[in-house]
């Protein structure tokens, strides 16, 4: 059975590919997406698509886990809470930036398309 961690594995890969038919596949037809770089809650397939195509688009697109802050918190047999940070890396008119972000994901793990519910946002500033 697949654990929650292999399932943030296997959304990262399909971001490092640019993959968007295997990014949808991960999502549940009534998963909500509070996306990094929008300011708009996406909840429908067509959203989703929309927003990791344009995502896609960006030159030189890739994730990494900051694998020391995952945190999984288990609901019940196969419903999990992930929790941690990420950075995101992708070019701006022509320079490769970074940005790290904070995620939250509900899994279920029975369900062949599992994440329930996906938030990332950029890590603010500290007060």
């Amino acid at each position: 059975m697949r654990t929650p961690h292999d399932v943030l594995n296997e959304w990262m890969q399909a971001i490092n590919n640019a993959d968007v038919e295997v990014l949808l596949s991960l999502y549940d037809e009534n998963a909500v997406l509070i996306p990094t770089f929008s300011n708009r809650i996406s909840n429908t397939r067509e959203k989703h698509r929309d927003y990791f195509e344009r995502l896609g688009a960006r030159p030189g697109l890739s994730i990494t886990l900051h694998e020391k802050t995952l945190i999984v918190q288990e609901v019940s047999e196969t419903v999990a809470a992930l929790t941690g940070l990420y950075n995101w890396r992708f070019e701006v008119e022509g320079e490769l930036l970074n940005f790290e972000a904070r995620f939250s994901y509900v899994v279920d793990l029975s369900r062949e398309a599992p994440i329930l519910h996906h938030h990332s946002s950029q890590i603010p500033r500290m007060l």
